[in-house]
């Protein structure tokens, strides 16, 4: 009885596997355990061994085709048996339980009826995963042209990745009838790279069948079936993670294997330099047999003996509270919504140490340097309301008032109580009001009306001794202040080489609402506040 082989799930990241090359053809026997086809995943290029056996009577897609998880991989059963049927009432199993659906080569199958392709000789040639974590690759050059002849093993093209710029080698042999795009230009992965086959062959056609395809592809709803039904016992998918394989055939390039060949070379003692191990051309001309031989010559008799070290894998999943998904949700939002820039000033603090210690002889409350910041912030705003705004979509709102939230770390992640009025309390004023909201939000005793409302953040983590960092803007702020730690450092003072106590300061803006000029004139003026805070208590 015919059976249905899925494509299976061979890593953890894995979404679909491209068929780098079938390795059986309709009509084949195939027996349980026999290497059926070399499955291109999101990781590595790997083999894929049967678990069936009988007569291979359906492939669910061609070499360097795309396959879903789960998707149809193939059909095995007895020679002659009838499975349209199978294929047309195969289901699996959705994610919320259950429910089942039509298997989408059903509908694979109706659009390629509608463009008949099965009399052009000719194949498309689609751009290839050569990174986990390429999304798409450039064409850095292109080998052959338009009408050449292209033989397979032969140099198509060099793509450029997101990690190197690689030899793409041609697993077709024909003519070159069709490129996908210029030299510079770049290609998805899965997308038409080029057309290879027949000289007059019907390209047009095929690619016109391809890109509808693609477009009811796009459209499929995927669902995983069960790990048990879909993922292969241990030790059945061999990963290709050196050159040479467990079931003993070597991992190089069509083009590495035809020059080793003529060369006289064995190519089980060339250390491939290629992805998972993989021999390439570069390998092949850079090997030398006689060096290498001495190479693996022991030169001393000494060996040194390294200790076994046996450890144990441990890891705590830990449920994630309310409070961090909110401001998991929220800053996410934030950072991919708004168009974040950054302003970085340094602030010479050496006039507010002073005041701070003599305000803190008379002051009924210590003052902190961060009560300080949060007064002269406070005081800016107010020379420079264009910086004390909120974006609202279709409006930009003003504020005439100034709320500073000021952010406070608590156990489960961080709350951000608000100071209202900030500019016309006094500093000792807000020095006990954000004692006294730290202390609340530590007990978690915060009500909203002291964490809503805010105009402007302030994110302070100088007295972990952080010296400069960025933050994330705090929705629907425009803006967010960054403060370092205070240090003594040198300084150029009146010509002269001088300890000075220096804060730097990076104001995370949305460029929505604030420009980079509004923002550095913000910023200048809290520098000038804070490098002489006397002005700030008049």
């Amino acid at each position: 009885m015919a059976e249905i082989v899925r494509m299976p799930k061979m890593s953890d990241t894995m979404t679909e596997g491209v068929i780098a090359k079938w390795h059986k053809k309709v009509g084949d026997t195939v027996k349980s355990g026999e290497l059926m086809a070399e499955i291109e995943t999101d990781k590595a290029t790997m083999d894929y061994e049967s678990f069936n056996t009988g007569t291979v009577l359906y492939l669910g897609a061609k070499e360097k085709e795309t396959v879903k998880i789960n998707d149809v991989l193939a059909i095995v059963g007895k020679a002659g048996e009838d499975f349209s049927s199978l294929l047309a009432g195969a289901t699996k199993t959705a994610a919320s339980g259950g429910k089942t659906e039509v298997q989408s080569e059903v509908a694979t199958a109706v659009a390629e009826a509608a463009i008949d392709t099965k009399g052009i000789k000719a194949e498309i040639v689609l751009m290839p995963k050569m990174s986990d974590t390429m999304t798409e690759g450039v064409i850095a050059k292109w080998h052959k042209k338009v009408g050449d002849s292209v033989k397979s093993g032969e140099l198509l093209a060099e793509i450029e990745t997101d990690k190197a710029t690689m030899d793409y080698e041609s697993f077709n042999t024909g003519t070159l009838l069709y490129v996908g795009a210029k030299e510079k230009e770049a290609v998805k992965i899965n997308s038409v790279l080029a057309i290879i086959g027949e000289k007059n062959a019907d390209w047009q056609t095929l690619l016109k069948a391809s890109q509808t395809q693609t477009a009811g592809a796009a459209a499929k709803p995927t669902a995983p079936t069960p790990a048990a039904a879909t993922t292969p016992a241990s030790g059945t998918v061999a990963s290709s993670n050196a050159a040479v394989h467990t079931n003993g055939r070597l991992k190089a390039s069509p083009l590495a294997k035809k020059m080793a060949k003529d060369l006289g070379y064995d190519l089980s003692k060339i250390q491939g330099t290629g992805d998972q191990g993989r021999i390439t051309r570069h390998d092949v001309e850079s090997y030398k047999p006689a060096a290498s031989g001495k190479a693996s010559e022991p030169k001393t008799a000494a060996s040194i003996m390294l200790p076994s070290v046996v450890g144990q894998e441990s890891f705590e999943e830990i449920p994630v509270s309310q409070m961090r998904k909110t401001i998991a949700k929220r800053l996410a939002e934030s950072k991919f919504t708004a168009p974040h820039f950054y302003l970085t000033m340094e602030i010479n603090m050496d006039k507010a140490v002073e005041a701070r210690k003599s305000m803190n002889e008379i002051a009924p409350v210590k003052i902190s340097f961060n009560d300080m910041v949060i007064k002269a912030v406070a005081a800016a705003l107010r020379q420079h309301p264009d910086v004390n705004v909120s974006w609202l979509g279709d409006k930009i709102r003003k504020n005439n008032h100034v709320h500073i939230g000021v952010a406070v770390a608590v156990k489960d992640g961080l709350l951000v109580p608000v100071v209202r009025f900030a500019d016309s309390k006094s500093l000792s004023h807000i020095a006990v009001e954000v004692k006294d909201l730290a202390q609340k939000a530590h007990d978690k005793k915060l009500q909203p009306a002291d964490w809503e409302g805010s105009t402007f953040t302030i994110s302070n983590l100088g007295m972990f001794g952080i010296e400069e960092f960025t933050a994330i803007i705090n929705p629907p702020d425009a803006c967010i202040l960054a403060v370092g730690g205070i240090k003594e450092t040198a300084i150029v003072k009146n010509g002269q080489l001088v300890v000075g106590n220096i804060m730097k300061v990076t104001m995370s803006c949305d460029h929505r609402a604030v420009d980079g000029a509004v923002g550095s004139a913000f910023l200048k003026t809290l520098k000038g506040l804070l490098e002489d805070p006397v002005r700030i208590l008049i």
